[in-house]
């Protein structure tokens, strides 16, 4: 299993919280997303991983007032369980470590460390 998870905090920018092992995930992030579309809500598989884009769910903004988007590249056994963003809600947002990790830091006003 691997999660790539790319977002922003009310004052630093979009950077990568988690890299799924990679010691730069960009490679993979842009290769599971293209394709994918601009939409604020994405659901798309890309080969054996997921690509999954939703807006925070408790419509937390970033300085600039825009809502804070949320994008995961997700492979492994929990891909096989994704179908819809509402899925992807349910099994990655809920596990432990990424909603009350987001909670934790996303009003910080510098980015967290590199993670993972």
């Amino acid at each position: 299993m691997s999660i790539i998870w790319a977002t922003r905090g009310r004052a630093w920018g979009f950077r990568f919280l988690l890299k799924g092992g990679l010691e730069d995930p960009l490679l993979e992030y842009e290769d599971a997303f293209a394709g994918a579309g601009d939409d604020a809500e994405i659901c798309h598989r890309a080969g054996a991983r997921v690509a999954l884009r939703f807006p925070d769910p408790l419509d937390r903004k970033d300085a600039a007032g825009r809502v804070i988007p949320h994008e995961f590249v997700v492979s492994g056994p929990l891909a096989e369980e994704i179908e819809s963003v509402a899925d992807g809600l349910r099994v990655i947002w809920s596990r432990p470590g990424v909603a009350d990790e987001f909670e934790r830091i996303w009003d910080s006003p510098k980015p967290p460390p590199d993670q993972e």
